[in-house]
């Protein structure tokens, strides 16, 4: 799969710090797992039409947040944010059957929100409400988005959008809170691998 070379090229320039490389790469992963999920057939569902939306989505995202500005944060917040409503819409056509274990991912979200709790003050207080109002709204969505993805009941989906949510736990406290050790690194890996593998759930959903 062309997203299985390319993720690993991102990752190198991360550690390299080859700002250049990363450029394409880091959308170019994207693109290349939006290709792979039209070429098996995504298109011919309606999830697999929402989450083609949302890998799109989240490639704008990865081209704006390429930028340091707040300028080009906020965009890439709204960017990711509309694609996780994406993903939302997606889980919730393929059904939201809930079976038992799937109950296991509030707690998940209440272990999330106990990690973040410092990300939306300390973004008030760096940027104001243009920054910290954007960011709050985003935390509730991709809240929702990691339930859904659990009531769906298919263990690829969970296991990815957890994987997700690590990454912009880690993102967030990173830039608003506290630096972390190798955290860009360790985002775009678990953000390559989340995606990936709600990619490859959907799919099988869709196939089964």
């Amino acid at each position: 799969m062309v997203p299985i070379a390319l993720a690993p090229v991102d990752w190198v320039a991360v550690i390299r710090r080859d700002r250049r490389t990363e450029t394409w790469a880091k959308p170019a992963t994207l693109a290349g797992l939006l290709v792979v999920a039209l070429v098996l057939g995504a298109a011919s569902s309606a999830p697999g039409r929402w989450m083609l939306v949302a890998l799109a989505l989240g490639m704008a995202g990865d081209v704006a947040l390429l930028g340091e500005s707040v300028g080009r944060f906020r965009a890439g917040v709204a960017a990711f944010l509309v694609g996780h409503v994406a993903w939302i819409v997606a889980f919730a056509t393929l059904g939201l059957p809930r079976p038992d274990w799937s109950w296991l991912v509030l707690a998940l979200v209440a272990a999330s929100g106990l990690v973040t709790r410092d990300v939306v003050p300390a973004a008030h207080r760096a940027h104001g409400s243009s920054v910290s109002l954007p960011v709050a709204v985003y935390t509730l969505v991709i809240a929702t988005m990691l339930v859904c993805a659990w009531f769906t009941g298919a263990p690829l989906i969970a296991a990815g959008a957890a994987i997700f949510v690590a990454s912009d736990s880690t993102l967030s406290v990173d830039r608003f809170v506290r630096p972390l050790p190798s955290a860009h690194l360790l985002v775009m890996i678990t953000y390559h691998v989340g995606q990936a593998l709600m990619v490859l759930g959907v799919l099988d959903a869709i196939a089964g």
